[in-house]
């Protein structure tokens, strides 16, 4: 329940976050603290107010944004694993690839990279036949 919690309130604030409205609420915040520092003498403790306070948010911001990443990323990710069992002749091996580790993943990269440019050359080829 609590982790359900978490999920629909991080979607909502990192959504409403993204919007306008918040950019122009922190602008006008920001320009509020800018003109404020004359009345203030620019103080330490005036400059400590806006130090303080968007260290503050941004650190919960980093939480709240990195739960929406995830649960995008997996979506996705279970997206184009339907993809790649559904397609013939797509390389099932594939699936889950997000979960190897680094070398792993590169050999991979490496290997997809190599089908793709002998696949390039084998179209190419063919092209150039069905001309003559």
């Amino acid at each position: 329940m609590i982790a359900r919690f978490f999920d629909h309130f991080a979607a909502q604030v990192t959504k409403w976050a993204g919007s306008p409205v918040a950019f122009g609420i922190a602008l006008i915040a920001v320009i509020i603290w800018g003109l404020s520092g004359p009345a203030f003498g620019y103080s330490e403790t005036w400059q400590l107010v806006i130090n303080t306070g968007t260290t503050i948010i941004t650190f919960l911001m980093v939480f709240l944004i990195q739960q929406s990443q995830n649960k995008d990323s997996e979506a996705l990710h279970l997206k184009l694993d339907e993809l790649l069992i559904a397609v013939e002749g797509a390389d099932e091996g594939l699936v889950d690839a997000e979960r190897l580790d680094e070398d792993k993943l590169l050999a991979l990269a490496a290997a997809c990279t190599a089908r793709a440019r002998k696949q390039h050359r084998q179209r190419a080829r063919s092209r150039r036949s069905n001309r003559h």
